[in-house]
C-alpha cells in the first residue's frame, strides 16, 4: 500500500486533527499532545495516511471534508448577504432619488397653481371700462390710472412699454401716413369699435381693446411686448 500524506486533513480542521493524534497514539502505544498552534507541523511531520489503521482513514477523511463543506458554506452564507446588503443599499438609493424627484414634481406644480390661481385673482380685480365716467378730456396721469385699474398688475409694466412707443399715452394720437389712431394704434381705429362705440374719446374703451387684441394675439401684454421688441411693430 503506498503511504499517502493526509496533511490536508489535518489542516482543514482541528477536529481531524485531533482524530489523526489519536489514531497515531494507538498505533504507537502512547497518546502525544497536539499544541493546537502547531497542529499543522505535528501533522505533516507525523502522520501519513497509511500509518493510521484502515478502520481510522475513512474516520479522518469525513471530518476534514465536513469541516471543508461548512467552510465554503459560510463562505457562500458571506458572499449572498453581502451581495444583498449592496443591492438593498442601491435600492435604497433609487427610492431615495425617486422621492426626490416626486417632491420636486409637487413643488413645482404646487407653485404652478399659485401663480395661476394669482393670475385668476389679478384678472379678477381689474375694472371694466364701462365702471369708468365718461369725461370730455383725460390727462395722461388719468389715462395711465385707468390703464393700472384695467391691467392685470403683472401684465401693465408691458402694457405701459407698447404704449409709450405708440403714443406716448395720447389717446387721440393719430398716424397721418397709416390712420393707425389712440393710446393703441389700433389700424384702423374703427376696430376698437367692438370695444365700445365710444372708441375715438375714450381712453378706457381703447384700452379695454388694446388689451383683448394683445390677449388674443399674443397670449398676454408682455407676449405682444416681447415681439414687439424682437420686431418694432406688434
Amino acid at each position: 500500500m503506498s503511504r499517502i500524506s493526509v496533511r490536508g486533513f489535518a489542516v482543514a480542521s482541528a477536529t481531524a486533527v485531533t482524530t489523526v493524534g489519536a489514531v497515531v497514539g494507538v498505533a504507537s502505544g502512547s497518546t502525544p499532545a497536539v499544541d493546537d498552534n502547531n497542529f499543522e507541523a505535528a501533522a505533516a511531520d507525523t502522520t501519513l495516511l497509511a500509518d493510521i489503521p484502515a478502520g481510522q482513514q475513512a474516520q479522518v477523511q469525513t471530518a476534514s471534508l465536513t469541516q471543508q463543506a461548512d467552510a465554503q458554506a459560510s463562505a457562500a452564507d458571506a458572499a449572498a448577504k453581502k451581495s444583498a446588503e449592496e443591492t438593498a443599499r442601491l435600492q435604497a438609493a433609487k427610492d431615495a432619488k425617486s422621492k426626490k424627484a416626486a417632491a420636486e414634481d409637487k413643488l413645482e406644480k404646487e407653485r404652478e397653481a399659485k401663480e395661476k390661481e394669482a393670475e385668476r385673482a389679478s384678472r379678477s380685480s381689474v375694472r371694466d371700462a364701462s365702471s369708468f365716467s365718461a369725461q370730455g378730456s383725460y390727462t395722461v396721469a388719468e389715462v395711465q390710472a385707468m390703464a393700472r385699474q384695467m391691467i392685470p398688475a403683472d401684465q401693465y409694466q408691458c402694457f405701459s412699454n407698447i404704449v409709450n412707443h405708440e403714443s406716448t399715452w395720447n389717446y387721440r394720437a393719430t398716424n397721418a401716413s397709416s390712420g393707425a389712431y389712440g393710446l393703441v394704434q389700433a389700424l384702423p381705429g374703427s376696430k376698437m369699435a367692438s370695444a365700445g362705440a365710444d372708441w375715438q374719446t375714450n381712453p378706457a374703451t381703447q384700452i379695454k381693446w388694446g388689451l383683448s387684441y394683445m390677449d388674443g394675439r399674443y397670449g398676454s401684454p408682455c407676449g405682444a411686448w416681447s415681439f414687439w421688441q424682437a420686431n418694432n411693430w406688434y
